[in-house]
């Protein structure tokens, strides 16, 4: 089973915290659908999804699904006439060092599966917020789209904004590597 965890941050962008962990449905994307609902919600104005890279920096299959993730959450935030841009940031080691932080943290090891991608994306968006006030820019790609309706590819960013939302998707536990 695929898993999303969701982070936000604080209005001024400070501080990023668990919200929720979704399980990803591809069939009807009801996960996006409560993620748009979420950026609606807090009033987002900016939303990172976790691309997993390998150590290489390589992208795998798991990148072309974060990839594709972020196609379809642009859309949904299209469709609900959102105007919050999506980056796609790096994520290598978030997952490991979430375990790590768990187990130090005196989690039991099979609870684990239940909040490990909520502290990943908390991980993320914490990075993600650090380094656009230290550069005092925008980080990760922006997935844009060519057309109203029509979902683009990511390229890089030219906005000043704060970050509010992380998404980090999980991959199926069968197939988890370091990212």
């Amino acid at each position: 089973m695929v898993r999303v965890g969701l982070a936000a941050c604080d209005p001024d962008g400070i501080l990023a915290t668990p919200v929720k962990t979704l399980s990803r449905d591809m069939k009807k994307n009801s996960d996006v659908k409560v993620v748009v609902k979420e950026a609606a919600a807090r009033g987002a104005v900016q939303i990172f999804v976790g691309l997993p890279r390998t150590m290489k920096g390589e992208e795998k299959a798991s990148a072309e699904m974060a990839r594709n993730y972020a196609a379809v959450l642009v859309a949904q935030l299209q469709t609900a006439e959102l105007n919050v841009p999506v980056h796609l940031i790096d994520e290598r080691l978030t997952t490991v060092s979430a375990h790590q932080a768990l187990h130090k943290a005196g989690v039991n090891s099979r609870e684990h599966r239940k909040v490990v991608d909520q502290v990943a994306a908390v991980e993320i968006l914490q990075h993600a917020i650090d380094m656009q006030k230290a550069r005092n820019a925008n980080v990760g790609q922006a997935v844009r789209t060519s057309a109203p309706g029509v979902v683009g590819t990511a390229g890089t960013s030219e906005h000043e904004e704060e970050s509010t939302i992380s998404t980090q998707i999980g991959v199926p536990e069968e197939t988890i590597q370091a990212p």
